[in-house]
């Protein structure tokens, strides 16, 4: 059977839209993609969960473990024992940081032990100006199996006669409980940063598994009525005017506000983007050849890209005569950087760099393995 690849082409929208995100593109682009990048790759998540996991919570939870928490422990530990040699070479440094002015120090040995600690059993404390985005490995990680568990609850809860019931009884319950926590302005505090991406991302989560029963009904919808284009604009039409007056995205500090301002963008823009994918996908050429790899293959650009973005920071440096120090700005050099294109040049680095250093390792390792 043909292997459907719509979500991959989405993960690999989802994952270049995130590296132009970060790579500061001027900022109406930035706030139209923050509506919506992230929930994005936790309703793909969610488009996989199976129902035989209820009976099978091991081997859920064992895959969660492997593609989750061991990658992020592996690589958060690599860069917390380069973090102070960082320094050394000049990649970091103590001048310059963030656009809120916030620099990065080399660690002292409790430190290190500290965040060590935090990397193993809180999935935290990873290298803030290296790794700025490996809270989404926490993020999926505890939405995925406490979706499991509470899926598990409700059907233990609700009559047999309703149990098809229990999804959308969940997607309701992380509702309501995110407006609690907003409103309040609570913290789970055995949650680093609080819990609020998680519970947002169980949410999310929780939306991809009813598209999936609702998937094909979508698409001979769309298709029998040639509504794909007129939908998908109107979608990123909604998402842009939330963007510009209703600002959201899944901060960890995001307020009640916030809150109420993301569930409708975020969902209409994994539909946009899925009907984009969708297009995509029944046209076969090199894109979606390459986009089907950078959806395959989100880890590494998840780990990487900030690092590849050093490698732009110098070409900038050299282009306007900067002070060296800047290649340590986090996660670009923010000097021009609405002003100039070079977040196109981010872009490319930052996705192609990390898709080359996967393409050769596995070249290398089906060499060594036909050996």
């Amino acid at each position: 059977m043909k292997r459907d690849t719509v979500i991959s082409i989405a993960k690999g929208i989802a994952i270049i839209l995130m590296v132009i995100a970060h790579a500061e593109a001027p900022g109406w682009l930035c706030k139209f993609i923050f509506e919506f990048h992230m929930p994005l790759f936790f309703i793909t998540a969610g488009y996989f969960f199976s129902l035989k996991y209820l009976n099978d919570e091991a081997t859920f939870v064992k895959k969660r473990v492997k593609g989750l928490y061991w990658p992020f422990v592996k690589w958060s530990v690599f860069f917390l024992v380069i973090h102070n040699w960082m320094f050394d070479l000049g990649v970091l440094n103590e001048r310059f940081g963030n656009d809120a002015g916030g620099v990065t120090h080399p660690y002292t040995w409790h430190q290190i032990q500290q965040n060590l600690w935090t990397i193993l059993t809180a999935m935290g404390g990873y290298d803030q100006f290296l790794c700025g985005a490996f809270w989404f490995f926490r993020g999926l990680f505890v939405a995925s199996i406490l979706y499991l568990i509470i899926y598990k609850l409700t059907i233990r809860i609700l009559p047999t006669k309703i149990h098809h019931a229990a999804p959308y009884v969940i997607c309701l319950l992380m509702l309501l409980i995110c407006a609690w926590k907003t409103y309040e302005g609570l913290k789970i505090i055995t949650l680093v940063q609080g819990g609020y991406r998680d519970l947002m991302g169980c949410f999310f989560f929780g939306c991809g598994f009813i598209f999936k029963q609702y998937v094909e009904q979508y698409r001979s919808f769309i298709s029998k009525y040639g509504l794909a284009l007129w939908m998908t604009i109107v979608f990123g039409l909604i998402v842009f005017l939330f963007s510009k007056y209703l600002t959201a995205n899944m901060n960890w500090r995001s307020t009640y506000k916030q809150f109420l301002s993301l569930p409708v963008p975020a969902l209409l823009g994994f539909l946009m983007t899925y009907n984009i994918s969708l297009w995509l996908d029944r046209h076969d050429g090199w894109l979606k050849r390459f986009l089907v790899y950078t959806g395959d293959n989100t880890l590494n650009i998840f780990i990487f890209h900030i690092v590849a973005y050093k490698v732009v920071s110098l070409i900038k440096i050299w282009y306007y005569g900067l002070d060296i120090r800047q290649v340590g700005c986090h996660m670009v050099i923010h000097e021009y950087s609405q002003q100039d294109c070079f977040w196109v040049l981010y872009t490319i680095a930052g996705v192609g760099l990390p898709l080359t250093f996967t393409w050769l390792s596995q070249k290398i390792r089906k060499r060594y393995q036909s050996i």
